[in-house]
């Protein structure tokens, strides 16, 4: 459901979609519960939530899909795009990773170019591999989505623009598009004319902008990416960077204080509300259960 809806924006001339990144259950709760339309499984903030390193693609294919499952459960009707990385491997890991994460239930997944010992797209440094690597790639996620008759939507990302400049980066989306890809991401975008002139170069294939904040690309906002021609906008730090200056806020206070001294309306059964509570104790109550007859109160 969700990953037909997804290719139908991605289809639909006039739709755009803007997801914030997710890298847990409570930061997708909350994103659901403001109302976007689409969430996006961050590969560094789930590296740093799951494991507390930095994005250096260290997450392997099961956990990356048993988090995205994770995500992809709390609400079926809403398209989640996840970092797939490189695939994991070869064209048939590949293959394997689009398969595992369908049946995850992700709308949408996007592989990239770099080396297998990659890193995140927005720092220095970054190598990729040959073109013909990199179609291996999308080959085999494109005749893997078709093997298993889903509609999850196939992003091409290619991290080539730091090192081989616009010409090559363009190129490689170009090559990606004829071989099947659905969407082309641009990785690194350095100016808002080089953003504008993507999407004219790429034209008609469909653009998503990976907007990270005081990254490589300027700050772009939703309804500029959209005036640009993007159809896609993910933030990947939507969730991370405010979650580290709240609770690091908050550890300081308990540190020098003693105590927390939050604000008195978050109570255990508020945050519990925010995570499907009522959701749950109806269904508890609709099969006949108890539990909850006096209520949580």
């Amino acid at each position: 459901m969700a990953a037909t809806k997804l290719r139908n924006i991605v289809e639909h001339p006039n739709a755009f979609l803007v997801c914030p990144g997710v890298h847990d259950g409570f930061s997708a709760r909350i994103a659901l519960q403001v109302g976007f339309d689409g969430l996006y499984m961050t590969g560094a903030g789930s590296t740093a939530s799951l494991l507390g390193h930095a994005d250096l693609g260290l997450l392997s294919l099961p956990q990356m899909r048993e988090h995205a499952a994770n995500l992809a459960s709390l609400s079926l009707s809403t398209p989640l795009i996840a970092d797939a990385d490189t695939g994991y491997g070869g064209p048939i890991m590949v293959s394997r990773t689009v398969a595992q994460y369908a049946a995850a239930g992700v709308a949408g997944l996007h592989i990239e170019d770099q080396i297998l010992t990659k890193r995140c797209g927005h720092l220095s440094g970054k190598a990729v591999v040959d073109l013909d690597v990199y179609l291996s790639r999308i080959r085999a996620a494109v005749q893997s989505r078709r093997r298993i008759g889903s509609d999850i939507v196939i992003i091409a990302r290619t991290d080539a623009l730091q090192q081989h400049g616009y010409d090559e980066a363009l190129a490689r989306l170009r090559a990606a598009r004829k071989v099947g890809a659905d969407v082309a991401l641009l990785e690194g975008i350095t100016s808002k004319d080089q953003a504008r002139q993507a999407v004219h170069d790429l034209h008609p294939m469909p653009c998503l902008l990976n907007m990270v904040e005081h990254g490589a690309t300027p700050s772009i906002t939703a309804p500029e990416a959209r005036d640009m021609g993007f159809k896609i906008i993910i933030f990947p730090f939507a969730a991370l960077a405010p979650a580290y200056a709240a609770i690091k806020s908050s550890m300081e206070k308990l540190k020098h204080e003693g105590c927390l001294g939050s604000d008195e309306s978050l109570t255990p059964q508020m945050l519990f509300r925010v995570c499907g509570l009522e959701e749950s104790m109806r269904i508890d109550r609709e099969a006949g259960g108890v539990s909850f007859e006096g209520g949580v109160d």
